[in-house]
């Protein structure tokens, strides 16, 4: 059980515990599926706890120069990288600390790939494809929604690859089941698969939320193996990034303040949806509230307000047992990934710190934040 006063508010708290139980069912379903499963780092970065990870998993992927250099300096070995687009000045950095480069077009590939040859390194270079297909439902996280800039359909692929593509990389999923995967391998096989005699490796990228309480993991597994006997000189990667750090840790925040205004009562928290919970905005991601009930069921109702000047910085209504006290806990649950790496700083409001529940039963505080900060990232 987390002591949660041993924390500063408002703070991230990761259980290492809860963490370790995921990796564990992580690792299993690579082992037993023969394939390598990689930390996405667009959804999570805490570089303080990636020795626990590396006792699991041995890569990352990485999607810009930063995320390449933590991979290599935090990590402890090369990055998987793909990026839309990179550029002259970016690309050296981005050899240097990757040992897989994916392109996101034909010409991005025709453009940088004799740098990676005059470079001498053994990178294998990919090649992004689209299957035209996604059943993700939010426009927001589609990848495969037409028009997309993302990755190369079918009918722009010349017979013969281009020397140097050694695999394929496909990402079209987003907190998905390994039903909507088995339906996507059906897409993309039907596609691409008459390439893969020319390939090496087939990366299915992230949103494969294994760890969910609901996910078949038993599918997945036969899924993979299945794939494997179609195609057995491909090695299979995954990266996804939620399923990792998915119900490992919270958002401790505290209220601050009540108001009420014709009839709806706010709390007031110190924290902030738009700044430290993006996803609850732009998904739009319904956050659970630990002894809270979404809706007006209850007896006691509130929105939850942040503590930034934006006017859509709540979210509500929820309904309480007992009336809410200025100063009382509110713990956002399952905070963890995609958090830490998306907020900002708007507004200059106090930073939540970084911390993580040890199995040892201590605090490990990994990160607070001070006007110091904000001033460093505004120079």
């Amino acid at each position: 059980m987390i002591d949660f006063t041993q924390f500063p508010s408002p703070c991230y708290i990761m259980d290492e515990e809860l963490l370790r139980k995921n990796l564990t069912l992580i690792r299993d379903v690579a082992r037993r599926a023969d394939v390598e499963i990689i930390l996405a780092f667009k959804s999570f970065a805490m570089w303080r706890s990636f020795p626990i990870f590396r006792e699991y998993i041995d890569h990352s992927t990485a999607s810009s120069p930063y995320e390449a250099r933590l991979a290599l300096e935090a990590f402890g070995s090369k990055a998987h990288t793909y990026s839309p687009a990179y550029t002259e000045a970016d690309f050296p950095e981005i050899m240097r600390c990757s040992s897989h480069i994916t392109f996101n077009s034909l010409s991005q590939f025709q453009r940088f790939y004799p740098m990676v040859v005059a470079s001498g390194e053994a990178i294998s270079c990919g090649l992004r494809v689209n299957p035209e297909y996604s059943e993700v439902e939010t426009e927001l996280y589609n990848p495969c929604a037409p028009g997309t800039r993302f990755g190369v359909v079918a009918d722009q692929l010349p017979d013969q690859l281009p020397e140097g593509i050694q695999g394929f990389h496909c990402h079209c999923h987003c907190e998905s089941s390994s039903y909507e995967l088995e339906r996507t391998l059906v897409h993309l096989e039907a596609r691409f698969a008459r390439w893969f005699p020319q390939l090496q490796w087939l990366n299915l990228g992230g949103g494969h939320l294994m760890t969910r309480k609901d996910y078949d993991v038993n599918h997945l597994v036969v899924l993979l193996q299945g794939l494997h006997a179609r195609y057995p000189h491909l090695r299979i990667i995954l990266e996804p990034g939620s399923a990792f750090t998915w119900q490992t840790g919270v958002l401790s925040s505290q209220v601050v303040d009540i108001v009420e205004n014709r009839g709806i009562r706010t709390a007031i928290l110190n924290v902030s949806f738009t700044c430290h919970m993006p996803d609850c905005l732009e998904m739009p991601y319904q956050p659970v509230v630990r002894d809270a009930r979404m809706g007006d069921g209850g007896p006691y109702i509130y929105r939850l307000g942040g503590n930034s000047c934006l006017s859509g910085d709540y979210m509500g209504s929820w309904s309480f047992d007992q009336p809410l006290q200025i100063g009382q806990r509110i713990l956002f649950e399952d905070m963890i990934h995609y958090t830490t790496v998306k907020t900002t700083m708007f507004n200059g409001i106090h930073h939540p710190a970084i911390a993580m529940w040890g199995c040892d039963g201590k605090a490990h505080l990994f990160k607070e934040f001070s006007y110091v900060d904000y001033r460093d990232r505004m120079s």
